[in-house]
C-alpha cells in the first residue's frame, strides 16, 4: 500500500511544501494541552490511548481550528492485520493537508494481530482500538479543539477495521464517511472459506472470549454483512486483479450499501492490490478529497 501513494505523494508534492513544529516523545490524555490563545498549525507525536505500547497516534492540527468546526480525518493501516504501521500512511498526510487544510488529521497505530503462540488475536481488539482513539479525542475536543465528527480512510487491512467499526461500534454516529481501499469485506467468499489456511489464520485472528458460543467468526467479522441504514457514506476503490482481495468483496459491499439506501461511490482499476497506475492514483485522490469535502466539510 505504500507503493500505492508513493507515486500519488510525488506527484503533487512538488506544488508545496508543509512545515510543522512536531515531537516525538510519548505523550499521554493529561500531557495533551493546546493553548487556545495560540492556534498555529501543531503536530504531536506518539501520543498514547492504552497501556500497550503500540496504542499511540499522530494529531496533525491546523492552525486556526476551533471546537466547532475542525474535523477530522483518522488515517488506518494496513498490513494482514499483524503487522504495517503508521508511518505506511504518512502520503495521506501530505495530500490532506494540501487539499483539506482545514482538517486535522489523526494517524494511528493499534495492537498487532500474532498468529504464533501465544497468539494475540486482532478482532475485536483493533475494532476497538478505533473507538479508544475516538473516546479520547472527543474527551480532549476543547484542548485540542476540534469537533469530534470523523471521516474514517483505511487501506487494506485498515478499510476492514474501519468499515467494521463505522458499521457496528460506532453507536453514537460520530464517523461521518469511510473511505474503503482495497479492504477485505466478506470472509464468506469462497475466495477465503475454501483456502484452509486462511481459516486457520481466522481462527487464531478472533478473541474467542469475546463472542457468544457458536459464533459464525466468518460472517460476523465481514463488514460487508454488517451494512445497515446507519452506516456511514462510503467510498470504495479495488482491482479488478488483485491476488489478496476478490473484487467479489467490493461488489458485495457495494450492492449492500446500495440495499440499505447508504450513500455510496465504487470505483474499480485496472491493477492487483493498490498496485494501479498514476492517472488511476490520481483520480482515487481527486475522489477521495471531493468525498470527504461532501460529507465531512469544514467551512471556512
Amino acid at each position: 500500500m505504500k507503493k500505492l501513494f508513493y507515486l500519488l505523494f510525488f506527484t503533487f508534492s512538488f506544488i508545496v511544501i508543509f512545515t510543522s513544529c512536531s515531537s516525538d516523545d510519548t505523550n499521554t490524555d493529561d500531557e495533551i494541552i493546546i493553548e487556545e490563545e495560540s492556534l498555529t498549525a501543531e503536530t504531536i507525536q506518539n501520543i498514547s490511548y492504552g497501556e500497550n505500547s503500540q496504542q499511540v497516534y499522530d494529531i496533525y492540527l491546523p492552525a486556526g481550528r476551533t471546537s466547532d468546526k475542525t474535523k477530522a480525518v483518522i488515517l488506518v493501516h494496513g498490513g494482514g492485520w499483524t503487522s504495517g504501521d503508521k508511518a505506511d500512511m504518512e502520503n495521506f498526510i501530505e495530500s490532506i493537508q494540501l487539499f483539506l487544510p482545514n482538517h486535522a488529521i489523526v494517524n494511528i497505530n493499534y495492537i498487532l494481530g500474532d498468529t504464533n503462540p501465544p497468539f494475540i488475536p486482532a478482532f475485536p481488539n483493533q475494532f476497538l482500538d478505533v473507538g479508544l482513539v475516538i473516546n479520547q479525542l472527543t474527551e480532549q475536543k476543547e484542548n485540542l479543539q476540534i469537533l469530534p465528527e470523523f471521516g474514517l480512510i483505511g487501506t487494506s487491512a485498515g478499510a476492514h477495521i474501519s468499515l467494521m467499526y463505522d458499521s457496528v461500534y460506532d453507536t453514537h454516529d460520530v464517523v461521518k464517511m469511510v473511505a474503503d481501499i482495497v479492504g477485505p469485506t466478506n470472509f464468506t467468499d469462497p475466495f477465503y472459506s475454501k483456502n484452509p489456511l486462511f481459516n486457520l489464520a481466522l481462527s487464531a485472528l478472533v478473541d474467542e472470549s469475546a463472542y457468544p458460543i457458536g459464533t459464525n467468526y466468518a460472517e460476523i467479522t465481514s463488514p460487508a454483512l454488517q451494512v445497515s441504514s446507519d452506516t456511514s457514506p462510503t467510498i470504495l476503490f479495488y482491482g479488478n486483479q488483485d491476488p489478496l482481495v476478490p473484487l467479489s468483496n467490493g461488489d458485495l459491499l457495494k450492492a449492500n450499501l446500495s440495499e440499505a439506501s447508504v450513500t455510496n461511490s465504487y470505483t474499480v482499476y485496472d491493477g492487483g492490490h493498490g498496485d494501479w497506475d498514476e492517472s488511476s492514483l490520481i483520480d482515487l485522490q481527486l475522489q477521495l478529497i471531493d468525498f470527504i469535502n461532501t460529507y465531512l466539510p469544514v467551512e471556512e
